[in-house]
């Protein structure tokens, strides 16, 4: 078995991060500082998403729990794939509440952010497909690690996080749009 911290998880997305964006400066010869910092908003969106998708909610001992990987206990894989079944079968309302609300409220930011930054991202269809792709990707990704869920109800609940990011973003588009 071996654990992955937080900070080298951190250190690792930073690392890809910087790494990519230097391919993006060498090949476009330029650094374009106002694009830099818009996509600083994509980096801290995917920074705070890694946390709360991959390491436990709760701390010990002031710690963030890390992420931890035990061949021997990988499999059967945790995955839940019948909607609803166990959304509410948490001890307390609190815990409900938390699940519900902060596994939608973790992306409504991304909805925001990347049809603002990714010009790509150009119609509703494509927007909607980056969002529950990226949530679908969390949810894969989650299934060889020990003591992680890869649950149909967090890609539903991302998702619709993500969506109403996504109506917010498109309104105050719209909004902007009026007033100019």
């Amino acid at each position: 078995m071996f654990s992955i911290s937080y900070a080298q998880m951190l250190a690792a997305i930073s690392l890809i991060w910087l790494i990519g964006r230097a391919f993006c400066w060498v090949k476009n010869k330029r650094i374009d500082l106002k694009r830099e910092a818009t996509l600083l908003f994509v980096y801290t969106c995917i920074v705070v998403v890694v946390r709360f998708t991959f390491c436990p909610f709760g701390k010990v001992d002031g710690q963030i729990q890390p992420l931890l990987f035990d061949r021997e206990k990988m499999l059967p894989f945790w995955l839940n794939l019948k909607p609803f079944i166990y959304l509410f079968d948490y001890p307390t309302k609190r815990k409900i509440l938390l699940n519900l609300i902060g596994n939608t409220a973790m992306f409504i930011p991304l909805g925001i952010v990347w049809p603002a930054v990714f010009k790509q991202l150009n119609s509703h269809a494509k927007v909607i497909a980056a969002g529950v792709g990226a949530s679908l990707c969390i949810e894969i990704l989650q299934l060889p690690f020990y003591g992680r869920a890869s649950d149909i109800d967090d890609l539903i609940l991302n998702s619709t996080g993500f969506l109403i990011g996504y109506g917010i973003y498109l309104l105050a588009r719209k909004i902007g749009r009026k007033e100019h």
